[in-house]
Formats: structure tokens, sequence, C-alpha cells
């Protein structure tokens, strides 16, 4: 798929989404991009919003945020979305513009000068309210500018606001294309030896000469790794380990890890047992013995060792006389052959499997090939909708629908065929099928902490003492797109019907919906007909502003979204007296 395709394709799903309740356009698109962000570890859990407004003729914007767990952490997003349908330039002075108005956003709500200005009603009230109150103890502060028209650079220099270096970049519809479409993600993570650490890195290396990989072993140095970090944080570590990092690495610092680099950070190769890296390209240069030695590394993730790189980065935040100079990792690099992408992606989880298999990362999080996810694949591909025409897509692996979709309808009428059959609107992701579950589960609470951390908490509910749950049946699988229709339909109205937290509404709404009716609501019926009665669409609504109302009362100046992840807020709302199901409702047995 060309870049031109790809556009027409990001756009037609923006206008999906536009259909499906997403108030504009400009907001689908940034969702999208977040989205995908988030699941590659640019950002952490992102929350789309639409703010544009001045104060004493100073312009501001904003189009997203995202904190992390443990609030050093800050991510902005402002958006210029233009609706084009071919690659189209996106001038230099409007991307100034429109980040110096995101900046703008940042300086006045770090001053505390914004919060007092805005309508107490105002979500951006209280997110600039939070920035005020938090902006000292934040670490790291990055500036993402998204835009569906494509950008000359895609990197700004470094800004200082109220005391903070800003880091800046652009996520441009040909930076998406590169991620989604003609490579992966982890391209842009490159390392030159020669340049952090002055020298290409002595190794061994043993070609692999009937294998799928290269080997070499090496000792990278402290620092290296370190900038390493600085640069690209969570994006070093594999996809499925990400939340090893992100429960351990972002709130302290290994204790023996950090006593070692302050005492004896010579002692540090002895002590460590070092990380395994996977990579896509290496090149070899000659080492300052004379003998070969690793110059450069393309495509790079971390398998295992992530706490270690992490407390690397950390240590040296928390105690800056740290001296890394004398710090060696040990390292073991393995470097991909195979030309088969999703081999390649396989060979990859299965290496980060068995190289985590004494650590404390949970084999349910190495989901890309889980026979869960399989079973739901080869059942979307079989079942087809009550009219015997259309079917569910169930999109295992990222990009697979848009693959599907330029493999199958290789004609103009085929392929319009095929999006009348398998429409965008009946696309579920892994992430999407763990929010419905979930929340159908009565832990709303989880689902609002974000598609990352709930899709960890479903994962780990496939597997009981260690065994994997039996393999979804048909009947299974209709039961969870009834699942699916209700919630996407909640989701729909809530955000059309709610000023604030609409998708937090919506995933408290099908829990109370789980409670009050339980076995008493026939799935199967919501299969057949692909949605709910308007008898109980009409319920759902009712239980919907009856759960905005508590959220209203409860929030406390804190933003909606936030509240909602809060244990304290679940049994507050689950455990609140909501009215009873109206009569006549069908699908009630």
């Amino acid at each position: 798929m060309d870049l031109t395709e790809f556009l027409r394709e990001t756009q037609a799903d923006v206008a999906t989404m536009v259909e499906d309740g997403v108030p504009h356009s400009e907001l689908a698109f940034t969702e999208i991009v977040m989205k995908h962000m988030s699941e590659i570890g640019m950002t952490f859990e992102p929350v789309a919003c639409h703010v544009k407004n001045s104060v004493n003729r100073e312009q501001f914007r904003l189009s997203g945020y995202a904190i992390s767990d443990d609030d050093t952490q800050l991510d902005l997003f402002v958006t210029l979305y233009d609706g084009v349908e071919k690659p189209t330039s996106v001038p230099p002075s409007e991307i100034r513009e429109a980040a110096e108005q995101c900046l703008s956003f940042l300086s006045l709500s770090a001053a505390g000068k914004l919060a007092p200005l805005l309508d107490e009603s105002d979500d951006a009230r209280t997110l600039a309210q939070i920035l005020h109150d938090a902006y000292d103890e934040l670490e790291n502060v990055r500036v993402y500018l998204l835009t569906d028209r494509v950008a000359k650079s895609k990197f700004f220099k470094t800004r200082v606001v109220a005391g903070k270096a800003v880091r800046m970049e652009i996520m441009d519809i040909e930076r998406l294309h590169r991620h989604l479409s003609e490579g992966k993600p982890r391209d842009e993570l490159l390392v030159d030896f020669t340049d952090v650490s002055g020298a290409p890195l002595p190794c061994v290396f043993v070609p692999g000469d009937n294998d799928d990989y290269d080997y070499a072993l090496t000792a990278i140095p402290g620092e290296a790794l370190r900038l390493l970090y600085e640069k690209f944080g969570a994006r070093l570590l594999e996809a499925n380990v990400r939340s090893f990092l992100s429960v351990k690495g972002r709130k302290t610092v290994n204790a023996g890890i950090q006593t070692t680099l302050r005492t004896t950070p010579g002692r540090f190769m002895a002590y460590n047992n070092g990380i395994v890296l996977v990579a896509d390209e290496m090149r070899m240069a000659t080492a300052v013995d004379g003998a070969k030695g690793i110059a450069w590394l393309k495509g790079l993730q971390i398998v295992n060792g992530g706490q270690t790189t992490a407390s690397l980065y950390f240590a040296k935040k928390k105690y800056p006389e740290t001296d890394l100079s004398r710090v060696r990792v040990p390292a073991k690099i393995i470097v991909m052959r195979t030309q088969d992408a999703a081999a390649e992606e396989a060979l990859v989880s299965d290496i980060s499997r068995y190289a985590n298999s004494q650590n404390a990362v949970s084999q349910s999080d190495l989901s890309a090939n889980k026979p869960f996810h399989v079973a739901i694949e080869r059942l979307s591909l079989s079942v087809y909708c009550p009219d015997g025409v259309g079917r569910w897509f169930y999109e295992r692996a990222a990009g697979s629908y848009a693959t599907m979709l330029a493999r199958d309808g290789n004609t103009e009428a085929r392929l319009k065929a095929l999006k009348e059959a398998i429409p965008a609107t009946r696309r579920i992701t892994k992430t999407d099928l763990a929010k419905y579950i979930v929340a159908w589960d009565q832990q709303p609470d989880f689902v609002s902490l974000g598609a990352q951390k709930n899709f960890d908490k479903f994962m780990s509910s496939l597997t009981v003492e260690g065994a994997e749950a039996p393999a979804p049946t048909v009947a299974d699988y209709k039961v969870m797109i009834a699942k699916a229709k209700l919630f996407r339909d909640t989701a729909k109205y809530t955000l059309k019907a709610f000023k604030a937290g609409q998708n937090n509404v919506a995933a408290y709404t099908i829990s109370i919906v789980a409670q009050q009716l339980g076995d008493r609501i026939d799935l199967e019926r919501v299969w057949n007909a692909q949605g709910p009665s308007p008898e109980l669409f009409e319920q759902i609504k009712v239980w919907a502003g009856e759960v905005n109302d508590i959220f209203v009362r409860s929030a406390n100046g804190r933003l909606v979204s936030e509240w909602a992840k809060k244990p304290e807020c679940r049994d507050l709302v689950m455990g609140s007296t909501f009215s009873k199901p109206a009569k006549g409702i069908p699908e009630l047995r």
C-alpha cells in the first residue's frame, strides 16, 4: 500500500469514527494516531481532548495529553488536520503556529495563569490546574504534533518552558504510514556507537549460516544505554514485555543495581546478568583494538534487561554524581535475517518469552501468538453474521485489516464488495476486545486505565493456575461480538451526550448493564439482531445518565478520565443505587 492509498484508508477510518459518534474529524484522527503511539510505547495512555481558546489575546490549543503513572512525565498533543485525499505538504508556518499555541497552554498552565480564567465546567481548566500543581515534579515533557499532511522535518529543536526542557516531534501521515504499512515502528530506533561511545564496540560475532539470525556478544557502555533510554524511553522494549518496565522501572530503581552504580560502578559488569537485544540490521567497522566491532544497530529492541536499562537512566537522574563512564553492561545481540514479517515477529516474541523465562514477566504478556487470539481470528474468518454475507474482522496483528483489503481487493469491484461485507465498523483489535470483555466483567476501572494496562489484565485472566482457558467456541465468539456491539453503541451515545469522560461513562455503563441484568440478558439475541433493541438501548441511555451524574458529583475537581481509574471510583459507582430496568425489554429472559 503506497502513501496515497494509506492516506485514503486513514481518512475512511476517520469518517467511520465520526459516523460512530466522534464529534469531529480532527478528534477522530487524533485518537487514531495516539492509539498507535501508545501501542508502540511512544507515549503512555493518552486522552484526546479539544481545547482551542485565547486568554488575553494569547492563543492556545491542545488535542490530547498523557501522564505517566508516577506523574513525572507529560506528553501533550496538538493536531493539524486538513482531511486531504492525497499527500500534501504542511507549511512550516502552520507547524510553528500550532507548536507555539500548545507551548502557550503549557506555559500558562505551569504559571498558574490559565486555570482561574477558564470556566469551572471546562475540562481544560482541570487539566491546567493539574499541570500547575505537578509541574515542579515533572522530569520529562514532550510535545507531539499530529497531522494528516506531510512535514518536511519530523523533529523540532528542544525548547525550555518554565525551566523544563521540552522535546518536540511530528507524527505526520508519512511517518504513520512508515510505521503501519511499510515497516516496523522500531525501524526508527537506531544507535551509532561511534557517536555515543566514541568507537565501535568490540564484539564476538557468530554468523548464523543456517539460521534465521546472526549473533554477537559485546559490552555496551552504561552511558550509551542511558542516552538510548533518554531518547527512546519504553519504545526500546519489545512491546510484549513493556509492562515489565511500566510496572517497576518508572516508579523505583532496583536497589541492588542502584547501589552498585553509585558505589562500585566498575563491578557492574561482573554483577549484572546483562541484556538481550534484537536488531534488524548491524554494521561492522574497525574497533580501537583493530578488530571488527559493532558500528551501529538499526531497529533494536531490548527483549530482556529493560529493568537494567531503565535503572541506569533513573539512577543518573536521581543521583547526578553517579559515574556511568566506568559501567559496562554485558549484551547478547540477535540480528534478524528473515524477510518474512510475520515469521520475524513470531521469532522476536519467542526470543522475548524464553529470555524472560526466569524473570517476573508473566508469560501471558507475550500475547501476539496466544492460542486465544489465534482462535478468535479463525472464528472471525468462518462465522458469518445472521444475514449470511457479512463478517466481523479480528485484527490479531496490527494492520492486518488493511493488508486483507489490499490482498483480496485487487480490483475495484472486489474491494467494494469486501468493504461492504467487512466494513471498518466491524473491525476489532485485541485491545478493543479486551475492553469490551473486561467492562462486561464489571471492572470499568481497569478499562479506564487505558488499552495496554487493561489488555494486560485481560491476558492474565485467561490463565488460571498456570493453565490457559479453553479455546473459545462459536457460541463464545457470538457472545463476545454481542458485548462489543453493546459497548460500541453505548460509546457512540456517550460521545454526543456528555461533555467529559465519555469513554469512561461508556465503560462504567456497560458494567452496570452486566450488574443489573446479569444472566437475564440474552446476548445471542443481540448477536442475531447485530445490536440492542430500542427498548434495551433506551435503558442503557438512562443508566449512562445516572453514571455521568455520579461522576460529576464525585470527581471533586479531578479529571473524570483520571478519577475513573481509581478502585474507589469503581466501588462508588458499582455500589450506587440505579433505576430499575424498564418492563418490556425483549432481550430479558
